[in-house]
């Protein structure tokens, strides 16, 4: 193979993104075609790459970049195929969001800005898959975080968008901090990092230090994929442009922790508790955020509490030993997260609201959306989980890996012994996993019938939508421009199709690792009848509180004649009842609010920082510059004595002088 092509992957991204800047604001017209042609290029390299690469097969290239008198730094190249299913991905999902932004941000005077940023932030990701070394990882690693702060707050004049990417930036900062100690004592101990080298020592057993190497590395982990306890960032990161969360959620920055702990997990498997540790981690998320995402009324919070739980079943995957599963989930979750995202978006368009209460309430949408209708139908049958759709098949690999670990036969595929993985980590990440299917199913049944088919309601001037429209949305009254609606159905065919790849080993598993991506008929039978116990649940609940609602709307209590005030005011109709507050109960307040995570924080650690912030201003205001400011004064002072002393006067001299003399005298008289 030709090095060129795979060096041209992250390359031609970064490329444009410097292009882009550069020719805004000079050369407009040129602004789309450099943010379209250098993805959409990288896309079919990257296609290239995986084609001529073929299944079972490695390859690694280094340069070394600079002796550093221990672990060398080097620029290095590791495919196989899992970067190679990847990168697919990557460039696929980026090349559809630049499209679709393109229509979507068409009147966004920031424009080239955002389209530098989402290609830079392609080329970051293309070289966090691609990178055989771990310190040039980090720098894909980096990049991400701070393309993420700029897109989450594209629409800096609102305050939702400045909090929401400062938030961002600083919780994935926090985990960073041990991420990059942890990468360094990895380092330390295997005498480089180079990851061959790394997997080399660590499949050996010679790592000295592996529960705290994994711990630390965990750290970063959880900030970037938006695990427990440092997952809170990703649903305010709803505040940015809806391309942006399609592009995070689907196929860069969340995806990142997922495959960093893939190429790693020979460190992990060194570790017994690491593993326990990640497993409770993803089991907390996955059931947390499925509760969190059954009561959400905006549409894209729904979907970033939905991603938040998706990312731990590849969390859970990987504590139950199995990367093959982990990815092929990441690889699905991809495709069809991207499209529920960019559906999303085309429904906000018509909508005109992120609201689900609101939408319900709108007669016709999904008369207004078909493409948007379709295709998100189609995905939340690949979220919830059914055959024959990707998501089946992935999540039931994921259910098939904890069975197997559980059972104390964790499906390793060679990386270490199954012995390796903890039968604890097996059953809770098989428990939750199950629980959250059923959640899953429940929560994405509501999104779809509240959004597209609850009874409409005659609307009036006093009925306001819950949330306002995205400041980057296009006129509703016109239809979605093709740009908006072809890149839905081009994610709709791995979304429907995708999964089967995995069921002959000669196809999806042979690039892997080799093992088999089949589902067990235990788990799928399993998996299958939660997820439609979950669906008809949310179902039945919607029915029974739309049929209350429509009882209540039709008894008229008596009443001699209605008060004056009551005639002249139109009737206000009540929004439609929610069916997550009848699913969740007492649960619906804790859950709408994130179960008060984000207050435990703030009491925990915002408060307090603040309030040694205050502490250290008053110290340094009044206390250190008072001093400042006394040595200032007593200069002063010192300085107008001195010139008052100066008069000029010779007698005025001499007197002083002969005073200093016969003080002086009686002083040394005295002291004699």
């Amino acid at each position: 193979m030709n090095l060129a092509l795979p060096v041209l992957v992250p390359v031609l991204p970064a490329l444009g993104a410097a292009a882009t800047l550069a020719t805004g604001k000079r050369a407009p017209g040129l602004t789309r075609p450099l943010a379209i042609l250098p993805v959409a290029a990288s896309a079919v390299l990257a296609l290239v790459v995986a084609l001529q690469l073929g299944t079972g097969q490695s390859l690694d290239a280094a340069t070394r970049l600079a002796p550093t008198g221990g672990p060398e730094l080097s620029l290095a190249l590791h495919l196989d195929g899992f970067s190679s299913l990847i990168s697919v991905l990557v460039g696929l999902v980026a090349t559809c969001v630049q499209v679709y932004s393109t229509a979507y941000l068409k009147d966004d005077p920031r424009y080239p800005s955002y389209a530098a940023l989402v290609s830079l932030f392609t080329a970051a990701m293309f070289l966090v898959v691609f990178s055989g070394d771990l310190v040039v990882l980090l720098v894909g690693w980096e990049v991400m975080g701070i393309c993420s702060y700029f897109l989450i707050g594209h629409h800096w004049e609102t305050a939702d968008a400045r909090s929401a990417s400062l938030k961002a930036f600083l919780v994935t900062k926090l985990g960073d901090v041990p991420f990059l100690i942890g990468l360094f004592l990895l380092g330390a101990d295997a005498g480089t990092f180079r990851i061959e080298g790394v997997l080399k020592v660590a499949t050996e057993g010679q790592l000295s230090h592996p529960t705290l190497t994994a711990l630390l590395l965990l750290a970063g982990v959880a900030g970037k994929s938006a695990q427990f306890p440092l997952h809170t960032w990703l649903p305010d990161a709803m505040a940015g442009p809806t391309p942006v969360s399609a592009l995070i959620h689907a196929a860069t920055m969340v995806a990142a922790g997922i495959y960093l702990v893939a190429r790693l997990l020979p460190v992990f498997l060194a570790s017994g508790a690491a593993l326990v540790v990640l497993s409770v981690l993803a089991a907390v998320t996955m059931v947390g955020s499925a509760l969190c995402a059954l009561a959400q009324d905006d549409l894209k919070r729904v979907l970033a509490y939905s991603t938040v739980g998706q990312l731990g079943y590849m969390a859970g995957a990987l504590a139950a030993g199995d990367r093959q599963a982990a990815v092929f989930h990441l690889v699905s979750h991809g495709a069809f997260k991207a499209l529920l995202f960019l559906a999303a978006g085309v429904v906000i368009h018509a909508a005109h609201t992120n609201s689900l209460s609101a939408m319900a309430r709108m007669p016709g949408l999904r008369k207004q959306v078909p493409d948007a209708y379709w295709t998100t139908g189609i995905a939340l049958v690949a979220l919830i989980g059914l055959p024959p759709f990707a998501g089946f098949f992935s999540k039931e690999a994921v259910l098939t890996a904890a069975e197997h670990a559980a059972t104390g036969e964790a499906l390793t595929n060679g990386l270490g012994p199954a012995s390796a993985v903890p039968a604890t980590a097996g059953w809770i990440v098989l428990v939750a996993a199950g629980l959250t299917a059923l959640l899953t199913a429940a929560y994405a049944a509501r999104l779809w019938l509240l959004a597209f088919h609850s009874a409409p309601v005659t609307l009036t001037a006093a009925t306001d939508a819950p949330y306002s429209a995205e400041i980057d949305e296009a006129d509703p009254a016109h239809a979605e421009p093709p740009a908006m609606r072809w890149p839905l159905w081009v994610l709709a065919i791995p979304t429907m199709g995708f999964g089967v790849l995995g069921l002959r080993p000669d196809w999806l598993p042979a690039l892997l690792d080799g093992g088999s991506l089949r589902p067990s008929t235990v788990t799928a039978v399993i998996g299958t009848g939660l997820a439609l116990a979950g669906a008809l649940i949310g179902y039945g609940a919607w029915r029974s509180v739309t049929a209350r609602a429509a009882a209540a709307a039709e008894r008229v209590p008596e009443q001699a004649g209605p008060p004056a005030a009551e005639t002249l005011a139109p009737a206000r109709p009540k929004p439609p009842a929610d069916p997550g507050r009848l699913l969740l109960g007492p649960l619906f307040g804790p859950a709408l609010h994130g179960f008060h995570v984000d207050r435990l924080y703030s009491a925990l650690f915002v408060r307090p920082t603040l309030a040694a912030a205050r502490l250290v201003r008053f110290l340094d205001r009044e206390v250190v510059e008072t001093y400042v400011r006394g040595t200032g004064t007593g200069a002063n002072l010192l300085g107008w004595a001195v010139r008052r002393s100066q008069t000029g006067n010779a007698q005025t001299y001499l007197s002083v002088l002969l005073g200093a003399v016969v003080v002086l005298t009686v002083l040394v008289a005295v002291g004699s």
